[in-house]
């Protein structure tokens, strides 16, 4: 096929970043095309070079670069094709290119987004740069497309800040910021890694509408082959900067041919696997946990429950002063009556939106936020303990028992320490061992985490994401805690990477006999790691059962609705749009009477299905209609 053919034209690609210590080959010899009104998937794991070849197109690549080869544009607003590489990157061409007829929606929205500037004021200076229109048209085309990517209130949102905007709302705002021009080809980099289920399954349709509206093309930068089965008419497969397999979508993912993309799909967590099915990560991490001494031990014996929550609630207050002192309060109910057990030895997967509550019931479990009522016993064979009245000593010597593995690897280690620091820490806070004990403590656990003891002097930046979630693994398994807290750990990650981290922590509860908490958004992975799933929305558990029984018959509409929205890499289960549309997710007016709260008389609470699965619903609906 001819590049006249072709939006976009991608010819023998190099790129190379010239930075201490020698070049980085980041893309080696790419070629794929992009066709007019098609969606064009580039997919491939961090560091594969997906964003340094959309920075070539853009012509936004750092001085440090080195490129050579072809990126034709043949727009059809101009006489003939243009070579993007010959550009001069600060020139009038590529000016009037990038962000009018070829623009970018960024992976991180609140970054990409000035927090200095109104939403409306951002998305007008596009206008303002590539067209004539004056400051009322500009206002009156940027509302217009407020309204069309989903903002109820465009007026007002013309005139709000990015922190005044959810996560999905932000992004919203990047892809009317993307489309004011109505450009020939869209980059959407990475555009729902960091949304929930839910958001991200509304953004994809969002997307789909304007791309098909629009006759736009797209190329679409992930590593979510679930994204890529309901979003792409091609797909381009990316390793280490070369373009190891091509093709239409169809042709990919029902006979893939490349190692590399058999091995992705294989990583990838789903609601089919049979039980006892292990991912295939990529890279095998070799776990030894063996090499931590005493763990199996401890947690032989003691009661079924090791921690049991009871009717916790917590309300945080917000206070704006204005510029004339009048004080205003706003209370946020984060977590309502919450209840739930852990018992010894299981996972417990803790699933919901962003802002639900599932973060905060984690810290109140460590004893980081004080909740305004309930209580938490927790007892590992020596006594039931009152968790929220401990203090002093005997909070330190707890805070040993209950350790957490946070969701970003790279926030949660500190720069300034080395590996063996970061590891021996906690052992020299709680006064275990000598210096020289403390030394082989960290190689044991680098060891069970499957991390070269050679790693032992470096810091956390000389680490892949992946490598340091495995350090904060370590850490966290540093005092051989009872229970483990998960909040989000995977994330952060690649699918592949992924596939490695889960593993690694089934591996470790297996052979340490750890019990976990394990919180998510991502039901296809809880689904992998649990043994009973507790859903939250709204700061109240809406549904608890078994893992097989929540995933075969959900019960709660909020369940189901997650359910609905997980996008999978199977291009025979589609995401319904339509109907996730009428599912309404966490708006409690679409749940239906049985489930919404009917005041004092008769007021929501856990009903009893039956084998341990319990469902949110109004104390005078029987449990039998509630299937129904």
């Amino acid at each position: 096929m001819t590049s006249g053919a072709d939006l976009l034209r991608v010819e023998g690609l190099r790129i190379t970043f010239s930075v201490l210590g020698g070049d980085v080959n980041a893309v080696r010899g790419a070629s794929f095309r992009i066709l007019p009104g098609k969606v064009t998937a580039l997919v491939g794991e961090s560091g594969s070079g997906k964003s340094a070849i959309s920075q070539a197109i853009m012509g936004i690549l750092p001085t440090v670069a080195k490129v050579s080869g072809r990126v034709l544009f043949n727009d059809p607003k101009a006489a003939g094709p243009v070579e993007l590489l010959a550009l001069e990157p600060d020139g009038r061409e590529i000016h009037e290119i990038r962000g009018a007829r070829i623009s970018k929606i960024f992976q991180e929205p609140m970054t990409s987004l000035s927090p200095l500037h109104t939403i409306g004021n951002q998305i007008s200076e596009v206008l303002q740069i590539h067209t004539e229109a004056d400051g009322a048209e500009r206002r009156q085309r940027t509302e217009q497309l407020l309204g069309y990517v989903g903002f109820g209130d465009p007026k007002r949102a013309y005139d709000m800040y990015p922190f005044e905007l959810s996560g999905g709302m932000r992004q919203r705002a990047m892809i009317a910021m993307a489309l004011i021009c109505r450009p020939a080809l869209l980059i959407a980099d990475e555009p729902t890694t960091a949304l929930d289920v839910t958001v991200q399954a509304q953004i994809l349709q969002l997307l789909r509408e304007l791309q098909a509206k629009m006759n736009m093309a797209m190329l679409l930068i992930t590593h979510d082959l679930g994204v890529v089965a309901n979003m792409a008419d091609e797909v381009v497969v990316i390793y280490h900067g070369e373009v190891v397999e091509a093709g239409p979508v169809d042709a990919i993912f029902r006979n893939p041919q490349h190692p590399y993309l058999k091995g992705l799909m294989a990583a990838v967590p789903h609601f089919d696997m049979k039980p006892g099915e292990r991912l295939k990560a990529l890279r095998e991490v070799p776990v030894k946990a063996g090499t931590l001494i005493g763990g199996e031990a401890k947690r032989a014996s003691g009661p079924d429950i090791l921690v049991s929550v009871r009717n916790l609630s917590k309300t945080f207050t917000t206070r704006s002063s204005g510029w004339f002192g009048g004080d205003e309060e706003s209370r946020h109910r984060a977590i309502d009556h919450v209840s739930f057990d852990i018992r010894r030895g299981e996972c417990l997967g803790l699933v919901g939106e962003s802002g639900c509550g599932k973060t905060t019931v984690s810290k109140i479990l460590m004893r980081a936020v004080t909740p305004d009522s309930g209580s938490i016993t927790f007892d590992e064979g020596e006594g039931p303990v009152d968790v929220l009245k401990l203090d002093g000593a005997e909070l330190k010597a707890l805070r040993s028992k209950i350790q957490m593995v946070f969701q970003d690897p790279v926030s949660s280690l500190s720069p300034r320490m080395t590996v063996k620091n970061i590891l021996s820490e906690p052992l020299e806070i709680h006064g275990r061992g000598t210096p020289l004990s403390r030394v082989e403590t960290v190689r044991s656990l680098l060891q069970a985490v499957g991390l070269d003891q050679r790693f032992i002097n470096r810091y956390p930046h000389s680490f892949s994401g992946g490598q340091r979630q495995r350090i904060g693994i370590a850490r966290a398994l540093a005092l051989l805690p009872q229970l483990l807290i998960c909040d989000e750990p995977v994330s952060a990650l690649d699918v592949s990477v992924q596939a490695q981290i889960l593993n690694l922590l089934k591996d470790l509860q297996k052979e340490l006999g750890l019990t976990m908490l394990f919180i998510s958004h991502n039901l296809a992975v809880v689904d992998y790691m649990a043994d009973r799933i507790a859903v939250m929305c709204a700061g109240r558990i809406v549904e608890l059962a078994p893992r097989e029984v929540l995933m075969r018959d959900p019960v709660h509409p909020y369940t189901k609705s997650l359910l609905a929205a997980v996008p999978y890499p199977d291009l025979d289960r589609k995401l319904d749009f339509d109907s996730l549309q009428r599912s309404g997710g966490s708006d409690q007016r679409q749940w239906g009477a049985q489930f919404s709260d009917g005041g004092e008389k008769d007021a929501l609470s856990p009903a009893h299905l039956g084998g341990g699965h319990y469902v949110l619903a109004r104390k005078s609906v029987d449990a039998r209609e509630l299937r129904s």
